[in-house]
């Protein structure tokens, strides 16, 4: 039980510290969609504005992920799931948490085979007409995924060890006094 709870406890912080930092990627994507407009309006369009801002949307969404799924903002079907108590939950969660791991571990596989084949041919390129390379955003998906499958794990271990001592582990969120 010592090494979920430790488990739990260096994958939450690191996930909480990350979310909580990717969380201004907003204002980055802003930023780049806000230069998009003025040069379109002022001066020649840029090339790169669209696919920037694909790729700051990209990063911000799978970056976000285990700290969204940490703080239970990941959308759920309350309509049998609400009503049942605390202990069913937990069983529920620890169940279907399976489905996603599958999930997340077919995503990951292919996420790194396709940063590979980026890699191994010269340095995979978009076919826009800017051309930058895409291996950066092959590799932050790699990353976000693989922190969303350590995150989809600590849940499973918060589900275990509540089911084991009844007691609920507290998020980072309350330990450090944060009104989220």
């Amino acid at each position: 039980m010592k090494v979920l709870r430790a488990y739990v406890a260096v994958v939450d912080r690191m996930n909480y510290g990350l979310g909580r930092l990717v969380m201004f990627g907003i204002f980055a994507l802003m930023g780049v969609l806000m230069w998009s407009t003025i040069s379109k309006m002022f001066f020649s369009p840029s090339l790169w504005t669209l696919e920037m801002a694909q790729f700051v949307m990209i990063a911000y969404f799978v970056l976000g992920g285990p700290y969204a799924m940490q703080m239970g903002s990941h959308v759920r079907m309350d309509l049998i799931y609400g009503a049942l108590n605390p202990r069913r939950k937990a069983w529920t969660d620890a169940i279907t948490v399976f489905f996603l791991i599958t999930y997340l571990g077919i995503m990951l596989w292919g996420g790194i085979d396709s940063t590979r084949y980026s890699f191994q041919y010269g340095g995979e390129r978009s076919s826009s007409a800017w051309r930058p390379y895409m291996w950066p955003i092959k590799v932050t998906i790699c990353v976000g995924i693989a922190l969303m499958l350590l995150q989809a794990l600590s849940e499973l271990a918060k589900d275990i060890l509540f089911l084991r001592t009844g007691r609920p582990l507290r998020h980072i969120d309350e330990e450090q006094g944060d009104a989220l």
